[in-house]
Parts: structure tokens; sequence; C-alpha cells
């Protein structure tokens, strides 16, 4: 069984250290765009994973803090190795099998 590269090598290293930026400084989701509770461990669906933005099997870096982000587990896992188009284009289309939910709008966003 082979590994991932941003388990093995100098890229290791690099992972660990953006995975642990992340969880410092992100709180929401990348995909679904909703709090994590970041007092949720693995194997809650709802706890905190770190997702690859361009998945690894389709050229992404396996440790550019660029290419990370902050996710639910279970939205990571329905993501799997999609891409999606940049939100600057008119209709958000995945290339895949499946729709996911999309993040909300931040740039209207107000805090309660």
């Amino acid at each position: 069984m082979s590994r991932r590269a941003d388990q093995i090598g100098a890229h290791r290293a690099a992972y660990a250290r953006n995975r642990k930026r992340i969880f410092a400084t992100q709180d929401y989701c990348g995909i679904c765009g909703k709090p994590i509770d970041k007092s949720l461990k693995s194997p809650d669906p709802m706890a905190g994973c770190i997702d690859h933005i361009v998945p690894i099997a389709k050229g992404g870096h396996p440790s550019a803090i660029d290419n990370l982000q902050l996710a639910h587990w279970t939205c990571n896992r329905q993501k799997s190795d999609k891409l999606f188009r940049e939100p600057t284009q008119k209709e958000p289309v995945v290339l895949g099998n499946r729709n996911l939910p999309q993040s909300m709008d931040w740039a209207s966003y107000r805090a309660p």
C-alpha cells in the first residue's frame, strides 16, 4: 500500500506545521461554511480535519498552506477528490458526480 505525499518525506513536517496553523486560525468549514466544534474528536463526523482544496490526486500540492483548509470530516469525505470551479464564475459546477453544499457569502456576513 502506497502512502500519500503529505505523509512521507519533506512534506510530512510542512503538512504537520501547516495543520497546526490552520487549526489555530480557522473556525469554519471551508466546504459548507458552518462553524466547527474543535472539541469534537475523530471519529465524530462533525469533527474538524484538514482538506486539500485541490486534491493531491488531481495535482494539488501536498503541504502548501494555500492548498489546505479546515473542514468537517463528513464534508471532506463527501467532497472526496472532486474539483470546484472558482466562485467568480457564474454557475458553480462540480466536476464530479455529486453536488455539495456551497460555502456562505462571507462578504455580506455580519456577526450576531
